[in-house]
C-alpha cells in the first residue's frame, strides 16, 4: 500500500483595498490559528513575520521574501507589496493610527494611516486617532485587532468616531 503524504491546507484570506500588511497578516493568522512564529516557520521567513506585523520594514521585505509569503498565503507577491509603504515614503512606526469613521465602514487598518505624510483622513476630513479617547491607551498593532475595540477599556472603534475632530 502506498503512503500518501497529507498536505497541510490553510484558509485563504483576501486582502482588502489599502489594507496594511500588519492587519492582513493578523487576519490570516487568526483564520488559520497560527502564531507569528508558526507563520514564520511555514513561510521559512522566521522572525520577519513578527517584525512586519509591527511595521518594522528595515530592511524592506525583499522580492524573494514576498514570494515566499505569497506561496503560503496564496496572494500574489505584487499584491502583498501594495500593503507596504510606497518606496521613499516614511512611516510612523508608533503610535498606531486609526480613522474610526473608515473602520466603521470597512473594519481594517489602512497602510496610509501610518505614513508620515498622512495628517488625517481625506475621506472623512478627520484627524486620525492615536489613542483611545476614553482611557488614553495607545492602539495595539493592527495584527491583533480582532474585535475592533480598545484593548484596555473596550470602547469600540465605532464609538470613537464622535471623538474625532475635523482637520479642515
Amino acid at each position: 500500500m502506498e503512503v500518501v503524504e497529507i498536505q497541510p491546507w490553510l484558509f485563504q484570506i483576501e486582502p482588502l483595498q489599502g489594507e496594511s500588511l500588519s492587519h492582513f497578516l493578523g487576519r490570516f493568522r487568526r483564520a488559520n490559528d497560527l502564531t507569528p512564529t508558526g507563520l514564520g516557520k511555514a513561510t521559512k521567513l522566521g522572525g520577519a513575520i513578527a517584525r512586519w506585523e509591527k511595521f518594522r520594514f528595515n530592511p524592506p521585505p525583499s522580492r524573494q521574501q514576498l514570494e515566499a509569503l505569497a506561496k503560503v498565503v496564496e496572494v500574489d507577491a505584487d499584491r502583498l507589496a501594495q500593503m507596504l509603504p510606497p518606496a521613499g515614503v516614511e512611516m510612523k512606526l508608533e503610535p498606531i493610527r486609526l480613522c474610526a469613521a473608515c473602520y466603521v465602514e470597512s473594519a481594517y487598518h489602512k497602510i496610509e494611516w501610518q505614513l508620515k505624510i498622512t495628517q488625517g483622513c481625506d475621506r472623512h476630513q478627520l484627524i486620525l486617532l492615536s489613542e483611545c479617547p476614553n482611557c488614553g491607551a495607545r492602539f495595539k498593532v493592527p495584527a491583533v485587532w480582532a474585535d475592533g475595540w480598545c484593548q484596555r477599556c473596550f470602547l469600540s472603534f465605532a464609538e470613537m468616531v464622535k471623538y474625532q475632530k475635523s482637520y479642515r
